[in-house]
């Protein structure tokens, strides 16, 4: 189930086309106003589509859910090469939108509540962690070549995507089902309903778990730094630096292989810090690295962003198995995930209006700065919240223990102990 994990999750999401999108769109005719109003859209529409497709994926299974995603994605890249107009490029990020949301919560879900049934949770990171390391290999090893591919054929590298695509349909496919929900008894069925209901059921859940809500505040900031250091900073900071626009590939290149390599590395850190810590940690040293460019040239900016890139490629897999320990047995876990997924995505939207802001100003130095302090003074609430958490929940039931009046020790809330169990270390947490 894992090899078949991996090669869906590298297939899915190899887009050839990713490094010559722009250019492919100029010389089918469109201006830039369309193309990044196209943009602009596809994020509202990812937004937006993230309950609906967790109630989908909760609904009819998670392993269907994906099928059904790489199916959408796979007719979403022949679009442009059937119809490369305005409305076939604004019809494939459309349904790039859709596939995405179909496959955003119900990938994490599934793995986890497999290997759940199997009794084998200590490999859910490990496999979060490999998954994306080998997607970050092909994309070094393939996007150096989509240039001279396009120069063969026009179409290569929709084509090639569309068929990359298949064969995730085809590692969908071949997915083992899950026979039961979760191991040691079966959660309730989900109830029947539209997506209202499941996102009022899914809000109910979130409110058993006490640990849920802050460990979903706490991967909010590892998600807005890479999201914003990689798409809207990355090009402004390396320019501000008087590095050439010719050399910026090269250098998101090596962002990518550090990111790679964090990635199928989580065992060595998650053997010496808790996963809270661990997140913690990988959050601060995230936004200390961004600030340290303010005082570094050309060669200390691209260190300290493989740096920064190593960090977020060990931050993801701890991230996502603290919040998936941390959500109780439901039939929900998909629609969960998706309102994480909206929480990180509109944070973003906001952060990305400052950031607008502050570029404007020409402040860059002191966004960096900001958005440092900023992040570490939201860390600090998190791990005071979560620390009063684990007094409050884990000391009364070893005291419940000790008392057994029923014979048996009275469990707490579950997320506050998994979000620490799952790291595997006796120490606690941030």
């Amino acid at each position: 189930m894992i090899r078949l994990n991996n090669g869906f999750q590298l297939l899915f999401n190899l887009l050839w086309w990713m490094p010559v999108f722009y250019q492919y769109q100029r010389q089918a005719g469109l201006s830039d106003s369309q193309i990044f109003g196209i943009q602009s859209v596809y994020y509202v529409a990812f937004c937006l589509l993230e309950i609906p497709t967790g109630f989908i994926a909760d609904r009819i299974g998670q392993r269907r859910c994906m099928q059904l995603g790489a199916a959408v994605m796979t007719a979403a890249n022949l679009l442009p090469v059937a119809s490369p107009s305005f409305a076939g490029f604004m019809a494939h990020f459309l349904a790039i939108a859709a596939a995405r949301s179909l496959v955003s919560g119900a990938s994490s879900a599934y793995l986890y509540e497999y290997l759940h049934e199997h009794g084998a949770n200590a490999h859910y990171v490990q496999a979060e962690g490999t998954a994306r390391a080998l997607g970050l290999w092909a994309k070094i090893a393939c996007w150096p070549l989509v240039g001279v591919l396009m120069h063969v054929r026009h179409e290569a590298p929709y084509v090639l995507t569309a068929l990359s695509t298949l064969g995730s349909l085809a590692c969908a496919a071949a997915l083992p089902a899950i026979a039961a929900p979760l191991r040691g008894g079966a959660h309730p069925p989900a109830e029947r309903g539209g997506p209202l209901v499941s996102a009022r059921q899914a809000v109910k859940v979130l409110g058993t778990s006490r640990s849920l809500g802050p460990l979903m505040v706490q991967g909010v900031a590892v998600f807005t730094l890479a999201r914003i250091c990689q798409v809207n900073l990355f090009q402004p900071l390396l320019l501000e630096k008087n590095l050439p626009v010719a050399d910026h590939g090269a250098v998101l290149s090596a962002m990518t292989v550090a990111e790679a390599v964090g990635s199928a590395r989580t065992g060595w850190l998650r053997s010496r810090l808790s996963d809270t810590t661990a997140v913690t940690v990988l959050s601060v040293v995230m936004a200390l690295t961004l600030a340290a460019t303010t005082l570094s040239g050309s060669p200390g900016t691209i260190l300290w962003l493989c740096v920064f890139a190593a960090a977020a490629g060990l931050a993801y897999p701890v991230q996502r198995n603290l919040i998936n320990a941390a959500i109780p047995p439901t039939p929900y876990r998909a629609t969960l995930l998706s309102v994480e997924s909206i929480v990180d995505r509109g944070v973003c939207a906001l952060v990305a209006l400052a950031v607008g802001a502050y570029l404007a100003a020409d402040r860059l130095d002191a966004l960096l700065v900001h958005a440092a302090v900023g992040t570490c003074l939201l860390l600090l609430v998190v791990g005071v919240v979560l620390g009063r958490l684990r007094r409050d929940g884990v000391r009364p039931a070893r005291r419940s223990a000790l008392i057994r009046r029923d014979g048996r020790a009275r469990r707490p809330d579950p997320g506050v102990e998994d979000a620490e169990g799952a790291g595997g270390c006796d120490h606690g947490g941030a």
